[in-house]
């Protein structure tokens, strides 16, 4: 299995067809580092590379999915960070070319042939939450959150989903409140594929194996027929 700084992948022991992508910080409540993005983006090429996987499913270690961009990086060093800046005004354009490729990593489980689930308990906000939209289909414990908090001081969503998955008054009212939503809410609005109790385990492989069963490359055909018709409507342009 490939190593990588801040996540783990593999096949499931019991479960051969579907690949655990799992965030692995959970000290940091597997917040996002410079390195994150990139790791992501590796690990689904490595498992897109690997013929005996139909599904992807996206974890995080601990506590919860993930809390976001990880703050310590930026700002308690005294490591230079494109959004930070502190030597030389504010450039607004390299501000944007960091995130953009963020955003293109992230989107690698959007891209990946494969289809990919994010199953979240705990948190998935702000940056977070932009990994776990990125899947194709979202399982939630009943009391996790997600949402992008930021945007009441600063962030905005790096990827369109919140409006392709929301509809545009749904995501003006999330991106001008930064309320979060939890998993019962989420469902309900259709963010969120299912909701169950506490544990989202069972539903979440539940979900993968019927999918998994399924000939991969009838899956490619599929979510590729999707995905173009988001491409019809502009998510590379809104991004």
């Amino acid at each position: 299995m490939p190593d990588f700084e801040t996540l783990t992948i593999h096949t499931d022991e019991h479960h051969p067809r579907l690949a655990r992508l799992r965030l692995n910080r959970p000290e940091r409540l597997n917040a996002i580092t410079n390195q994150t993005p990139r790791d992501i983006r590796a690990a689904v090429a490595w498992a897109e590379s690997n013929k005996s996987i139909h599904v992807i499913i996206v974890e995080g270690a601990g506590k919860g999915f993930c809390g976001g961009y990880d703050l310590v990086d930026s700002a308690e060093t005294l490591q230079e960070h494109p959004c930070q800046q502190e030597s030389t005004p504010w450039d607004p354009m390299v501000d944007y070319a960091f995130m953009k490729q963020n955003t293109e990593d992230f989107m690698s489980l959007w891209r990946c042939r494969k289809p990919t689930i994010a199953k979240v308990h705990g948190a998935a906000v702000a940056g977070g939450s932009d990994i776990a939209m990125c899947c194709d289909l979202l399982v939630m414990a009943e009391d996790a959150r997600i949402g992008y908090m930021p945007t009441r001081v600063w962030g905005c969503p790096t990827t369109a989903m919140w409006t392709f998955r929301l509809g545009f008054a749904r995501a003006k009212q999330l991106m001008f409140t930064g309320d979060t939503l939890d998993g019962k809410m989420a469902a309900e609005w259709g963010l969120a594929n299912v909701s169950v109790p506490l544990e989202n385990e069972a539903a979440t492989l539940k979900l993968a194996n019927r999918i998994a069963s399924v000939p991969s490359s009838h899956l490619t055909m599929h979510k590729m027929v999707v995905n173009q018709v988001m491409l019809t409507m502009g998510l590379e342009q809104t991004r």
